[in-house]
Parts: structure tokens; C-alpha cells; sequence
């Protein structure tokens, strides 16, 4: 999945390129930040995956959003200051979970396995 910053600032996932939106494309783990405070972390639980980041949640610097990518479909849970940076979705082999921090963009752990 490609996730785009739009000019506005609002994030995107890019479902069908209608133009080139190369120059807008968040690259995941790019930024000069602690890789373990961003990166999602996982436990599987039977047949659902629990998704967290351990990271603060303070109403400057928190993360925006975590993503669960299975490929052709995804769940995206919406965060909040001073929630729990944590998602329980569906295991499926080859899912990939995303993280969005809003000072530190995205964050991605590419391979949940058991």
C-alpha cells in the first residue's frame, strides 16, 4: 500500500493512482527517531493479533493511528491523546501493521508471524 501527505497535510492510502504521487509518499521508517518507541509491536492471540506501540500519548506527541494491512483490505484504528496505543484485529498470514506518530511519520512492521 502506498500512504501518502497530501499539501493540507491529511494522510491518504492510495487505492487507484489517478496521477503520480511519487513526490507525496511516506516512506515508512525513514525518520531520525527511536525505532522502538514507533514500530508496532504484536502478540498473537489464537486467531486475532493484538497490535501496540509503546509509545507516550501526550496531547503534543502521540500516535495518530494504527493499521492493520492484510493486503486487500485494511483495518485502521483511529487514537486520541491519552488513549491506549493498541488495536486487536485478525490474524492472517503476510498482514503487515502500520503506525503514524505525528511528529514522527510513519512506522511500519512488515512481517507478523507466528
Amino acid at each position: 500500500m502506498k500512504i501518502i501527505k497530501c499539501n493540507n497535510g491529511n494522510i491518504m492510502g492510495v487505492l487507484k493512482e489517478v496521477s503520480d504521487v511519487s513526490d507525496k509518499i511516506l516512506s515508512a521508517n525513514s525518520v531520525d527517531a527511536s525505532f522502538e518507541k514507533h514500530i508496532p509491536n504484536y502478540e498473537i492471540i489464537g486467531d486475532e493479533v493484538k497490535l501496540y506501540v509503546s509509545h507516550v500519548m501526550e496531547e503534543d506527541h502521540y500516535i495518530e493511528w494504527i493499521m492493520a494491512d492484510y493486503g486487500d483490505k485494511e483495518i485502521i484504528k483511529h487514537l486520541k491523546p491519552h488513549e491506549e496505543p493498541m488495536v486487536v484485529v485478525p490474524y492472517q498470514e503476510g498482514m503487515k501493521a502500520y503506525s503514524y506518530c505525528n511528529k514522527h511519520s510513519l512506522w511500519l512492521k512488515d512481517k507478523i508471524e507466528r
